[in-house]
């Protein structure tokens, strides 16, 4: 490796650092600004408090990564060209794909450390994070359910029309069983509950429909305790669970709720895209910032710096958009991972055989 290599690579290592050790600081003391005052009132715990801007560290990181990477990458290019070094490199004879390497070398560093945080660090610290602002920060009735219908194993179907995860208690709860294609009995109940002190349900209003053949009998009591076939917590499905898992994991995770028909599983699978095309995002920014910023311009640096915060944010905001499809619509999971890293893609091709000429 030459010298100039070597030199590339330390830069834009430690500018990357540098743009993460100035943006970070600034977030969490944003962040601690906005909810200081709950902090207080609730009377969180200090380790609490740490821990959670250790995970938001992680977190804000992870999300705002591309912007980082894309303006590092800019910010230092931009002085080299300003500083005719691009110049005097590319004079001496070396090719601009030559003088790509150094950068696709400090991509692939930056997006093996990208894919393993996303794989096994990121998803702990994002359990930690939102578990934090649903415990502390957020209304209580965020995390309830509502008309949840849900596949709980090969025979049986539940269904709850309101459960808050708080009181552990739904209501309109029914629970339909099949065998050989038939309905062989529903329960309904007015409101179900979970009773800690004795690990079972607890059933108001509760009524066993039995049907054989011709005949149906009704069984109806006022209140009833017993056990079923799922857990209390499956009545309240987490939208950010997937973020939360491993890789393993989070594919028999959705492996699981694709079985039972969860309403969240092209939330979850989208999850699973961005765990590969993330990292990758690293290499087609890396291409599009050195072609925009290696040459002088007038306005200089300030250029550059806006093209490439404009560029940046408009990556994020289809990102985001597609997000909000995935969920709001039955649009594709991969096509929303993908589809923005496809046009990225293909501008970054442009830009490069124009800076090439």
């Amino acid at each position: 490796m030459k010298i100039f290599d070597k030199y590339i690579i330390k830069k834009y290592l430690f500018t990357f650092l540098t743009m993460l050790s100035l943006f970070i600081p600034i977030a969490v003391m944003i962040d601690l600004a906005e909810k200081i005052d709950k902090f207080k009132e609730k009377e969180i715990p200090f380790n609490d408090i740490i821990n959670y801007y250790y995970d938001f560290v992680w977190y804000f990181a992870n999300l705002l990564f591309p912007i980082f990477l894309f303006l590092a990458v800019i910010w230092f290019t931009s002085k080299l060209a300003n500083n005719s070094e691009v110049i005097a490199v590319l004079s001496s004879g070396i090719s601009f794909s030559r003088f790509l390497r150094p950068y696709i070398i400090s991509a692939s560093i930056i997006a093996v450390f990208s894919f393993l945080a996303g794989m096994f660090i990121v998803p702990k610290s994002s359990l930690r994070f939102n578990e934090f602002r649903f415990k502390y920060i957020e209304k209580k009735n965020e995390r309830r359910t509502t008309d949840l219908f849900k596949k709980i194993n090969e025979n049986e179907y539940i269904f709850v029309s309101n459960y808050d995860p708080v009181r552990k208690r739904g209501t309109n709860f029914s629970l339909e069983h099949f065998e050989d294609n038939k309905l062989k009995f529903k329960i309904l109940s007015n409101s179900i509950r979970w009773i800690e002190e004795k690990k079972n349900f607890r059933l108001f209003g509760y009524t066993k429909r039995l049907f054989n053949k011709d005949n149906e009998t009704h069984i109806s009591k006022s209140r009833i305790d017993t056990i079923f076939d799922f857990k209390i917590e499956d009545l309240s499905p987490v939208t950010y669970k997937a973020e939360t898992l491993t890789y393993s994991l989070l594919n028999k995770f959705i492996e699981k709720e694709r079985l039972s028909g969860s309403v969240l599983i092209n939330d979850h699978l989208l999850v699973r895209h961005k765990r590969w095309s993330l990292p990758l995002s690293s290499f087609i920014l890396t291409i599009i910032a050195v072609s925009v910023s290696s040459f002088k311009r007038r306005g200089g640096m300030g250029i550059n710096l806006a093209f490439g915060i404009t560029l940046g944010f408009i990556y994020i905001f289809f990102d985001k958009v597609f997000g909000i499809l995935v969920n709001k619509s039955t649009f594709s999971p991969a096509l929303a991972a993908w589809l923005p890293l496809f046009v990225f893609g293909l501008l970054s091709i442009y830009l490069l055989l124009k800076s090439r000429r």
